[in-house]
């Protein structure tokens, strides 16, 4: 999935993390919601503005990320 078409990153929009699509809702607040055990479905009902793509966005975006994490040894 090609997230960097969904994802968007603004100085000045929640503190510059990641949104989607320019809106005022974060990755984070979506890997959140996924993660206290939310479905998909849930998530979308309770965000009308969201798509399905816009999550799976989410989590390439994550999966990228975790791939690119470097863990320096002391």
């Amino acid at each position: 999935m090609n997230y960097q078409e969904l994802i968007t990153i603004e100085p000045g929009k929640r503190s510059g993390k990641p949104c989607i699509r320019g809106m005022r809702i974060t990755v984070y607040d979506i890997l959140e919601y996924l993660a206290g055990g939310m479905t998909e479905a849930e998530i979308l009902k309770d965000f009308s503005e969201l798509t399905p793509e816009d999550i799976k966005a989410c989590l390439a975006f994550a999966a990228d990320r975790e791939k690119k994490l470097f863990v320096a040894s002391l």
